[in-house]
């Protein structure tokens, strides 16, 4: 067994991490994940999570973990209401009989048409609670922020900005899009998409924003005009998340000096950018106990490519960041720890340069492909018809 006595350090205790940590503990590898966050409370969790039969679902399956996962899933959280930047309601998902979900694993098309598929969907802090509550006592350390590493015996010595140290034969970044571990892997730079989301979260929706928290039924709002977006749903903790998505220049945050932390200022610029969109939505930019990140959406070239090494490697956003706009993110993320945990496990590989070799390939290929997907997606979904083309997929999803 190529991990027999070999110490797996994964660092980023995301989905993509802990899944992988749950895979790889099951074959009896000694593993440990470092998280910078304080305790397992501490994050604040984005979106729901809708789990795809080819990928996330499949990692949870593998994982022995689908009754819990099915026990937290959110009925109505996949349910869309599509709306005009007027607010005129244009299809409403809830108006059909919910389809149950097929727990058999097929294969997910990969285009816009995908988007209006059901999946079963589940709030981020639930199925990271569901991956930590699988781990064995001691496997998580907190409080560990990545700062350094460098090579010790075959493995690293790693560096912590808490100041403490640990030594791992093999390291995996789990570290997200903005990796710490990567320049270690890669050089490649990534490409700016010409899109930037601001993500906003209102907690207490219900009393904070209770127009568009009841108007969501639970689920999600898509609405679409003058080549921008604005998304929101509910969350089981009983918080809205909203995405604000337009066509910007790259460095217009900085540029602009615009101050997230000032709701009036963040309102000022909704008005001014989101100018035509009607007054209802003022709801959301008005809450009280709102908080916003910017988010501009850059993604990895194509044609990536790097060379091997038998003692690290990448999962996740830290391999192939993308923008979310074909839900493929966490998916991959939990794909890539399947396979990685498989191809270090079965014994089908000699050494594990080889079988690093073999994962970063098929990973990188199908990689490509979503981020291709994502891209077109993102081209349509900012266009001027995105709204009648996204109406009408739904319509004929149910009409089929």
């Amino acid at each position: 067994m190529l991990l027999q006595n070999k110490q797996v350090a994964i660092i980023g205790g995301g989905m993509g991490g802990l899944t992988l940590a749950r895979l790889l503990q099951l074959k009896n590898s000694n593993v440990k994940v470092y998280e910078r966050d304080l305790n397992k409370e501490i994050r604040i969790q984005g979106s729901p999570l809708d789990l795809h039969e080819d990928s996330g679902l499949k990692a949870i399956i593998e994982a022995d973990l689908l009754n819990e996962f099915y026990a937290n899933v959110r009925s109505n959280a996949s349910k869309a209401r599509i709306v005009t930047k007027d607010f005129e309601l244009q299809f409403d998902e809830h108006a059909f009989q919910e389809k149950q979900y097929h727990k058999k694993l097929n294969t997910v098309i990969n285009s816009l048409d995908d988007i209006s598929k059901p999946k079963p969907e589940i709030d981020r802090f639930e199925l990271r609670n569901i991956l930590l509550n699988s781990l064995l006592p001691e496997t998580m350390v907190w409080d560990c922020q990545f700062d350094f590493m460098e090579r010790e015996k075959e493995g690293w010595k790693l560096h912590f900005k808490n100041g403490s140290t640990a030594y791992a034969d093999i390291v995996i970044a789990a570290d997200g899009a903005n990796s710490k571990v990567r320049p270690y892997i890669s050089a490649e730079k990534p490409i700016y998409s010409g899109i930037t989301l601001i993500e906003g979260t209102i907690y207490n929706a219900e009393e904070n924003a209770p127009n568009l928290f009841n108007f969501s039924k639970g689920g999600k709002v898509l609405a679409f005009g003058n080549e921008q977006s604005l998304l929101y749903g509910t969350k089981g903790d009983g918080s809205l998340m909203f995405l604000l998505s337009c066509k910007l220049p790259e460095n217009w945050i900085w540029e602009g000096n615009l101050d997230f932390k000032n709701n009036e200022a963040v309102y000022e610029w909704f008005k001014k950018v989101y100018k035509d969109w009607s007054s209802e939505w003022h709801e959301l930019l008005t809450a009280k106990e709102l908080y916003f990140i910017p988010r501009p959406q850059y993604y990895f070239p194509l044609n990536q490519t790097w060379e091997t090494q038998s003692n690290v490697t990448m999962i996740g956003d830290a391999a192939h960041r993308m923008p979310p706009f074909a839900g493929k993110g966490a998916n991959l993320a939990m794909l890539d720890a399947l396979e990685l945990a498989e191809f270090l496990t079965n014994d089908q590989f000699t050494d594990r340069k080889t079988a690093i070799s073999h994962f970063e390939k098929r990973m990188i290929e199908r990689a490509s492909e979503a981020t291709k997907d994502t891209l077109e997606n993102s081209d349509q979904l900012h266009s001027k018809e995105a709204l009648e083309r996204l109406v009408s997929i739904f319509e004929r999803r149910y009409k089929d």
